[in-house]
């Protein structure tokens, strides 16, 4: 199934998540050592181009992976992420529009 995830991340977090960056790519990289594959995702930003979150389009087995995907990040164990938000896409979503996911197929 796919899965559009998206992580709200605590006011004032940007050193923490400078710091904890390199883990959450090699855990996206690595689709949570399996957990779900991370087709596309990116940083959210508020207006004025300050980082708020996270977001990503996964997938996954069922919402379960997902979210298990999600708890095990880097940044949600560092208590960067306030919420995080599962929402089902739907059958027809046309994944294969996305050339190059985040996480390689094996």
């Amino acid at each position: 199934m796919f899965v559009l995830m998206r992580c709200l991340h605590h006011p004032g977090q940007d050193e923490p998540r400078d710091a904890h960056r390199p883990a959450h790519r090699a855990w996206v990289q690595s689709g949570g050592d399996g957990t779900a594959i991370v087709l596309i995702g990116s940083a959210l930003l508020d207006e004025n181009g300050a980082a708020i979150g996270n977001f990503g389009i996964l997938e996954a087995a069922d919402l379960a992976h997902a979210r298990a995907f999600a708890e095990g990040d880097p940044f949600n164990r560092a208590g960067i992420v306030a919420s995080i938000e599962l929402t089902p896409l739907p059958d027809s979503f046309q994944s294969h529009r996305i050339s190059e996911p985040m996480t390689p197929r094996t």
